[in-house]
């Protein structure tokens, strides 16, 4: 359950992607619109969120991140939504949490090997090293291709030892990356089911629509429990219920079984450049690599207990 205040904010981001982010205005943006990012950081202040109100944000938490990544995610906007939140849980700066909560795009190093989501639209780079969380100041940042082309990627690199260290947390900052690829994919998972039942009922096929076949009705129920379990799952995660890592796992495998089952059951209108079935597809896939994929990080949140995650695998 979401309280009144957090359904009028889910209601508003609705609203707005539904006029600003339809089919033609997601391919047209390139991975980037700018313009419904300033909109929605200064009309809605969904990148003020998580920032303290005396630094100029809203003061929320996680889970109304969260439920914003959702509605983003069912958009397929193509905003830096997500680097920005966490970029925000990762610092604890006044000066960068007042832009961030500004609305200037933000993002974060997670790992030097991995490239960095909008990291070449990013007027605020943070970094997290072996020393702590630094703020990059002189840094080599090139495009990166992206499958997904309603994302932007970069490489990034810099000197450790030339960037300013900052206060930070690098806990915070892992949480909000694992709760944000979860809602994400929550989101983009109801957007492939939602896509589906849709055809199923105009579909026509020996003179009835092919949602009224058995068959198919119980293909679509299972998509229904994994796209209802992943919301659950990001959202309880968000509130600190089940580890993040735990939540991102089973939603990485989630969306992608969704996707695959959106491709399957639109059947080949799906794999025509036209249709949205491949931007929800490629998106799905994005996110199934975004902080490592599914197996690892299940095998890294039950690193601390072999005995039991063991004995679960055995009884099996």
């Amino acid at each position: 359950m979401i309280t009144p205040e957090q359904q009028a904010l889910v209601d508003a981001v609705r609203g707005l992607l539904d006029r600003r982010a339809d089919s033609a205005a997601v391919r047209a943006a390139d991975g980037f619109d700018e313009p419904l990012w300033r909109t929605l950081a200064e009309q809605i202040g969904v990148a003020a969120l998580p920032v303290p109100e005396e630094y100029g944000g809203a003061g929320a938490g996680l889970v109304e991140a969260a439920l914003v990544l959702e509605e983003v995610g069912r958009s397929l906007a193509p905003v830096p939504l997500l680097p920005s939140l966490v970029a925000a849980a990762t610092t604890d700066d006044p000066d960068l949490l007042a832009r961030i909560a500004a609305g200037e795009v933000a993002a974060v190093v997670l790992d030097p090997a991995e490239p960095v989501l909008y990291g070449a639209e990013a007027t605020i780079l943070l970094a997290l090293t072996d020393a702590g969380v630094v703020l990059v100041e002189d840094a080599q940042v090139a495009p990166a291709p992206a499958l997904d082309p309603t994302l932007r990627l970069a490489t990034v690199a810099f000197d450790p030892a030339s960037a300013r260290r900052i206060v930070g947390d690098r806990t915070r900052a892992r949480k909000a990356a694992l709760v944000g690829v979860s809602a994400l994919a929550a989101g983009c998972a109801r957007r492939g089911l939602d896509m589906t039942v849709a055809y199923a009922k105009e579909r026509q096929q020996f003179g009835r629509p092919i949602g009224s076949f058995q068959a198919l009705k119980h293909r679509m129920a299972d998509l229904l429990v994994l796209v209802e379990t992943t919301r659950s799952a990001a959202r309880a995660a968000a509130a600190g219920e089940i580890e993040p890592a735990v939540a991102a796992a089973y939603a990485k495998r989630a969306v992608g079984r969704v996707a695959a089952e959106t491709i399957q059951l639109h059947g080949g209108i799906a794999i025509t450049w036209e249709h949205d079935a491949h931007l929800v597809f490629k998106r799905a896939h994005a996110l199934g690599q975004l902080l490592g994929p599914a197996h690892g990080l299940r095998a890294a949140a039950f690193a601390d207990r072999p005995a039991q995650s063991s004995r679960r695998y055995t009884e099996r």
